[in-house]
């Protein structure tokens, strides 16, 4: 009964990524709050959704046509991992930065939609606990780079 309940939501989630609708704020989860130390100043990240359960994160941002400039989604783990990311049925670019539990960011990777199986996986150069994808290049207009710092606070609706 479970295991139809959750595919029920799959079927569900992917049918409304399908027709295009944009999910609401907040849909993936609490909003979260960024603040990236860089060599330039601190840059802080409100527009961003959260996925924390492992169905939040499957889909991430699956079917998506547009995302805001400094908009995107945040992948916060419990504990490390060194778990992959695809862009299998994502239609925009995206850019994604992962994170260790020390707040230090470890790679910046520009990933490309991918419609069709074979997609190529992105993965990080080592354990991480977070991850943030926004749109292609958002991170090099705001200056982020590989070796700045990074701490959260999870925002309730």
């Amino acid at each position: 009964m479970r295991r139809n309940a959750f595919v029920g939501l799959v079927v569900l989630a992917l049918a409304a990524c399908a027709n295009g609708a944009e999910p609401v704020h907040g849909a993936a989860g609490n909003r979260i709050l960024i603040r990236i130390r860089t060599g330039g100043g601190t840059i802080e990240l409100e527009d961003l959704e959260v996925a924390r359960t492992s169905e939040a994160r499957a889909r991430g941002l699956m079917g998506r046509t547009s995302l805001p400039p400094d908009g995107g989604m945040a992948f916060v783990f419990d504990e490390e991992t060194t778990a992959a990311f695809w862009m299998k049925d994502t239609l925009i670019p995206l850019s994604i930065l992962f994170w260790q539990s020390d707040g230090q960011i470890i790679d910046i990777l520009d990933m490309r939609p991918c419609r069709a199986d074979p997609c190529p996986v992105y993965r990080a150069s080592g354990p991480y606990v977070g991850a943030i994808e926004m749109n292609r290049g958002a991170f090099e207009r705001l200056g982020v780079e590989v070796g700045d710092t990074l701490e959260y606070r999870l925002l309730s609706e």
